[in-house]
């Protein structure tokens, strides 16, 4: 039982996904901070407001409030995230990885039609060799093979 459980545990997926999911969650904080520091200003001076959470806000008429802004600020958050993790972890690893060869290319449809083609000729000539000889069409079996 223990041996199959680190088995799953040791396959190089499994290991992969475990780092990605760390790396992601402390780069997700890296992320929060920079928009904190760097976009809610800049987004201050033009939507007068101090963060994303802020931003963009309509009053309903029971006094709550849509926030847009909370969700424009996660979706700028994740394309950061999205971007950093392409540029700094993918595009790399694609760059190292060796180039998986290109297999070869099979025969097309038309070869392949010929080949089918090919087979049943070959197929029907030896059966027509293999079965005995019909009479000829309006003819009755027998006849011509008796004497005179």
């Amino acid at each position: 039982m223990f041996k199959g459980f680190k088995e799953f545990l040791l396959r190089g997926n499994v290991v992969d996904l475990a780092v990605a999911v760390v790396i992601g969650a402390a780069f997700n904080t890296v992320v929060e901070k920079v928009v904190a520091a760097l976009f809610n200003p800049i987004i201050g001076l033009f939507l007068n407001a101090d963060s994303f959470d802020k931003a963009a806000m309509v009053p309903l008429p029971n006094g709550d409030h849509i926030a847009f802004g909370v969700i424009i600020g996660s979706v700028i958050n994740f394309l950061i995230v999205a971007a950093v993790v392409y540029f700094v972890f993918v595009l790399p690893m694609n760059k190292l990885r060796p180039k998986a060869e290109e297999a070869p290319a099979g025969p097309d449809s038309e070869e392949l039609l010929a080949e089918i083609r090919d087979l049943l000729r070959e197929q029907g000539q030896a059966r027509s060799a293999a079965a005995p000889q019909a009479p000829a069409p309006g003819s009755t079996p027998g006849e011509g093979t008796h004497r005179h």
